[in-house]
């Protein structure tokens, strides 16, 4: 009889896994076929499409696709740029974090105040601000900075205030009892930080960074406004200048955006899915 018990409680938890299957498989299915509905509906916006019903004329956005083939090669051009920029940033953003969550923890005065100090300049000021005084406001004092070091500096600043709080919330999720243990056994405090701390907090930082790295590809179109980095919206900016065809080369600018964002996005969530087998 405990074999026969057994045996139904196998079945019926087989048959609940499948029907969740197949439920996450349905629901998977009517979002795909979603995205394909709207995605018809915004390329049906941008048709050129006129048409007259009972005395009504409906007009859909015209694009010049000749254009749009003769310069996308262009702007693409500016997308390994713009992953570079974002690289380096990212970094320049994670290093100044670090060191940022670090002085929020502190119990010294001096490196406390520095470190909010500094979180509550950065995140009080505008990023495009930034970049201009970096770019513009420097070369006053003597210090003069390309397009992309600039750049590179608003950008690793900026987002190193913001990502601040996420290297604290990593470091501090490490419980209390790991840290006095880890005390206990004669470790100093440097290798508690190397061997108990930074292990489990890399673990739960390094997804959001992911995030932070994604929302960055958007925000090094700020950088244009130097003139002399040829990322994506300079080189769009150029062309739909030169040829008065300004709304198809941001037409242009925003797709390759969008691919990157896509395409980081699927990465991201490997990532995240990677990190998260440790909780199971």
């Amino acid at each position: 009889m405990k074999r026969t018990l057994g045996s139904n409680l196998k079945n019926q938890s087989e048959l609940i896994e499948e029907l969740r299957k197949r439920q996450q498989f349905r629901f998977q299915l009517s979002v795909y076929l979603s995205w394909l509905g709207l995605l018809i509906i915004l390329l049906f916006a941008f048709s050129g499409f006129e048409a007259q019903f009972w005395g009504i004329q409906v007009r859909t956005i015209k694009l010049d696709f000749q254009f749009i083939r003769r310069h996308a090669p262009f702007i693409a051009g500016g997308i390994g740029l713009t992953i570079l920029l974002s690289f380096f940033s990212i970094i320049l953003a994670s290093c100044l974090a670090f060191l940022g969550a670090l002085g929020r923890l502190s119990k010294i005065p001096l490196v406390y105040a520095l470190a909010t100090f500094y979180i509550s300049l950065i995140r009080g000021t505008p990023l495009l601000l930034q970049i201009i005084f970096f770019y513009l406001g420097l070369p006053q004092l003597g210090i003069r900075l390309s397009g992309m070091t600039a750049g590179i500096l608003a950008l690793g600043i900026n987002y190193g205030a913001y990502m601040t709080e996420i290297f604290r919330a990593g470091i501090q999720s490490v419980g209390v009892g790991q840290r006095e243990a880890a005390l206990a056994i004669g470790m100093n405090q440097r290798q508690l930080m190397q061997r108990i701390v930074l292990p489990q907090a890399i673990r739960l930082v390094i997804p959001p960074i992911g995030n932070q790295f994604i929302a960055m590809l958007k925000d090094t179109a700020l950088v244009s406004v130097t003139g002399f980095v040829w990322e994506i919206l300079w080189r769009a900016q150029k062309q739909g200048r030169a040829y008065f065809r300004n709304l198809e080369a941001l037409f242009i600018a925003a797709i390759f955006y969008w691919i990157l964002t896509i395409i980081f996005s699927l990465i991201q969530g490997r990532v995240e899915a990677y990190f998260a087998k440790g909780d199971r």
